[in-house]
């Protein structure tokens, strides 16, 4: 019973002052993802850079566009190092 009474009062609380929302995901540099600290709303940034609802379409966007982005960086580390060491 407390737990609804907490999670109504910190909607209350986002509808008066607003969303506090931190970086809970670095997906990318650009593409972040963010929760609210009090109602636990989830955002994310669109192509255009704006923030929208964290939809299940999103997240599954987002985890491919990770682990694309985290190849990517690895391979330019191997090639940064090959270039280095010759």
């Amino acid at each position: 019973m407390k737990t609804s009474t907490s999670t109504s009062v910190s909607k209350l609380y986002c509808n008066i002052f607003g969303h506090q929302y931190d970086v809970s995901k670095l997906v990318t540099k650009h593409v972040k993802e963010y929760t609210c600290k009090c109602c636990k709303k989830q955002l994310t940034t669109n192509g255009n850079g704006k923030l929208t609802e964290l939809t299940p379409k999103f997240k599954e966007i987002n985890s491919t566009l990770e682990s694309i982005y985290a190849r990517r960086m690895s391979r330019l580390k191997q090639k940064m190092y090959a270039t280095t060491a010759a």
